[in-house]
């Protein structure tokens, strides 16, 4: 089987899937989109994608983006999401491909990125990564922390909070997980009301996600495989 007709067998398994939480849920198929977790794949995976229809992709790591991005730049409609931990003296690069920061859980690398979208003279899309469990060695910002960096995030002119992330703890359930999360997007939403996102679920739990509100399921080694090994 060509690489080409193995993502497409795979993308149809992934659509039957969130089509089905989606009925189940009551909700629509257009309410939650697909993004595909590209990071470690090369560009061609990422064209035979985009010729199936996606038109969004994650990566996690900057230098590996930053090279895939410059080298899809003819994939027009494409738009790049980061969300992988990310250190402050990253900031400026990043913006220079990403559309979206994903991952954003500290008032200073909201700053930096603030700063650096500033300086492109450039808005910057962004969600606020949450820890539901409190483990911020994982990524994310505490829950009890969250309306400080939303309003960080707010004043700043320069970004725009479209919403809040988290993954699972494996020490929880994923359906509790993402109940937490929704909660935490609802109260964001008084407050600030382009923050609707809500991107929760990956290859294994994205049905627990949709029935708990999510709007983005993060998907990759259910389209592409298990990851493959980079350098560091």
């Amino acid at each position: 089987m060509s690489r080409a007709s193995e993502i497409a067998e795979n993308l149809a398994e992934v659509e039957e899937r969130i089509a089905l939480a989606c009925a189940a849920s009551g909700r629509r198929r257009d309410e939650v989109m697909l993004l595909a977790v590209t990071k470690t794949w090369p560009a061609s995976d990422v064209e035979i994608l985009y010729e199936l229809g996606l038109r969004h992709f994650a990566e996690n790591r900057d230098q590996e983006a930053s090279a895939k991005v410059r080298q899809l730049r003819h994939l027009e409609e494409a738009r790049w999401h980061m969300v992988g931990r990310l250190q402050r003296n990253k900031a400026k690069s990043v913006v220079e491909w990403a559309d979206q920061v994903d991952s954003v859980d500290s008032v200073r690398l909201a700053e930096a990125l603030a700063k650096a979208a500033r300086a492109a003279g450039t808005k910057l899309d962004v969600l606020l990564q949450v820890s539901i469990d409190g483990d911020v060695s994982r990524g994310g910002c505490p829950v009890e922390d969250v309306p400080e960096l939303a309003g960080v995030i707010t004043r700043s002119g320069d970004l725009i909070l479209r919403g809040a992330m988290t993954v699972a703890p494996l020490t929880m359930k994923p359906a509790r997980a993402f109940e937490a999360l929704a909660s935490v997007v609802s109260g964001l939403r008084d407050d600030h009301p382009t923050a609707v996102g809500v991107s929760a679920g990956m290859s294994n739990d994205l049905e627990d996600a949709i029935s708990h509100g999510s709007t983005c399921v993060r998907v990759g080694t259910a389209l592409l495989g298990n990851r493959r090994l980079t350098s560091p």
